[in-house]
Parts: structure tokens; C-alpha cells; sequence
């Protein structure tokens, strides 16, 4: 029997653009003759993945640079939670069991929503104090629903720029409405969407979220266990929620991590817990 090995274990480019074999082949002249950038089946290839790479690390980061984005807290956090005014609707209108349950459930979640909110009012109020552009710091998220909106929101109703970065999925994840116009972008590969995350990071900001939250913040804590970044404070909201399910505790008894490992991690429960760390660490005005 011969293995039936895949061919690649991931989405490639030329699925995402669905193009069948024949299409990379460029057969005619009318194919051949386009210009490289120009061409889109030249692009997908398995050849110009490296190419792919490099445009998905320059694009944002010179548009950044152009807005005058040098500082960012990434937040991270589930995209399921919703505001507290949205949970108590849903309540009202639940009929079934099964309804009235989920929307406990989101009313019970919501204030995770409200403290991700007050939190990117927090930086964005600190910003309006602040004349020279070098000095701010910018809510940066993953620009889709839940937390991630709930951040942006809080900025953005302050006056502030806010920056999402998106990912293409097989339920595609829409920006949110709060990302500022031209500060919104779109990756294919995950491991590019995480290089921005951290580029201009100057503190990471998760609350309660699932594996993708979980993900991003085991990747930003080996990072800084390693020094492979500048430590920074990587914040934890809802301690209860964490401690329940990381045994940071066990880890430490087994010795797959050192005690001083935990110095990395804060634990808060409110935005301005959040927002007062930062402010102690950079001891900004």
C-alpha cells in the first residue's frame, strides 16, 4: 500500500486564490509577457513564497512608519466576548433553555468587554496629553471582533489611532469598525502576523480567549524567556480565569519553567490595574 502522504500541510497562496494547476503554468505569451508584480500566478507559487513573506513584513510596516506608529500594546483575548448593553438583550430575548444559558453566560463575560474598552480609553486619553508622537502608545490588536474590538473601540472613541491586523481564515474574520482608515491590514501566514505583533510592542495586554489567545501568548513568553526580545510587561487579565487554566504552579513543581519565569507575568483584574503597571514600567507622566 504507498502512504498517502499530503502535499503540504497548510492553505497554500494558490488554493487561496483558487488556481488550478494549468493556471501556473503560463502557457502563453499573453501569460508570460506580464510584469512579475503582476502577475498572480507567477506570485503564488511555491518558488516566490519567500517573496510573499517579505511583502507581508514590509507592507505594514512601512504604512506604519508613514502614520507615525513607533509605540503599541497588542492586546489579545477571546473574539466571543460581547459589551454588557448586547449580553443583556440577548438575556431578554432568550427563549429556550439553551438560549437563556449562552446568555448568562455572555453577561457574565461582558465586563471582560467593558475593561478591554475602558482600557483603550485609558491609552488614548494618556496620548492627547502627549505632543511629540514618539512618546504614544497605540492599541494594537487583531483587529476582528470581541476583545479585540472592544480595545479598539475604547481608543477610538477617544480620538485615537488604532490598528488592527487581520488574518485571512476559512470563515473569513472581518475588521472591526474601530480600526483607523488605512491602519487595517490583511495576512495570509500567521507567523508574519505574529513578527507584527511584537515589532513595536511595548506591552502585551491578554484577557480570557481561546487557543489563538492562548497561541499568541506562549510565542511572546518564549520569546522573552529566551531573550529574543526586550522584556516587556506581559499582562494577564482575570487571574482566576489564567490560574485555572495554566497550573503555572504544577509547571514550576515538574521544573519545566524557573521561578523567575513567573517575574514576566502580571496578574489584574480592572484597565486601570492594567494601565497603572505600564505607567510603572516606562514611568510615563
Amino acid at each position: 500500500m504507498s502512504p498517502k502522504l499530503p502535499v503540504n500541510n497548510s492553505q497554500t497562496i494558490t488554493e487561496f486564490f483558487n488556481l488550478h494547476k494549468e493556471d501556473l503554468h503560463e502557457a502563453t505569451t499573453d501569460e508570460s509577457y506580464k510584469f512579475a508584480f503582476a502577475d498572480e500566478a507567477f506570485l503564488a507559487r511555491k518558488e516566490t513564497m519567500g517573496i510573499r513573506f517579505e511583502l507581508e513584513l514590509l507592507k505594514p510596516d512601512i504604512l506604519l512608519r508613514e502614520h507615525g506608529i513607533e509605540h503599541t500594546i497588542t492586546v489579545f483575548g477571546s473574539t466571543r466576548f460581547i459589551g454588557h448593553d448586547e449580553a443583556e438583550k440577548r438575556a431578554a430575548q432568550a427563549k429556550t433553555s439553551e438560549e437563556q444559558f449562552e446568555a448568562k453566560r455572555a453577561v457574565d463575560n461582558s465586563h471582560f468587554y467593558e475593561e478591554a474598552r475602558k482600557f483603550g480609553a485609558l491609552v488614548a486619553q494618556y496620548n492627547t496629553s502627549q505632543s511629540n508622537s514618539n512618546n504614544k502608545l497605540h492599541i494594537c490588536t487583531g483587529g476582528g471582533p470581541g476583545i479585540m474590538e472592544a480595545a479598539s473601540r475604547g481608543a477610538f472613541e477617544n480620538g485615537d489611532q488604532t490598528i488592527g491586523f487581520n488574518i485571512s481564515l476559512p470563515r473569513e474574520q472581518k475588521p472591526n469598525p474601530y480600526l483607523t482608515e488605512g491602519l487595517s491590514f490583511r495576512f495570509h501566514y500567521f507567523a508574519l502576523r505574529k513578527m507584527h505583533f511584537m515589532l513595536r510592542a511595548r506591552a502585551i495586554v491578554a484577557f480570557p480567549g481561546g487557543f489563538g489567545s492562548f497561541d499568541e501568548l506562549f510565542e511572546v513568553l518564549t520569546l522573552m524567556q529566551t531573550h529574543k526580545v526586550a522584556q516587556l510587561p506581559i499582562i494577564l487579565v482575570g487571574k482566576t480565569f489564567w490560574e485555572n487554566s495554566i497550573n503555572f504552579n504544577l509547571m514550576m513543581e515538574y521544573g519545566v519553567i524557573e521561578r523567575t519565569d513567573m517575574k514576566l507575568i502580571h496578574f489584574t483584574e480592572t484597565a486601570e490595574e492594567t494601565w497603572q503597571i505600564i505607567q510603572q514600567w516606562y514611568q510615563l507622566a
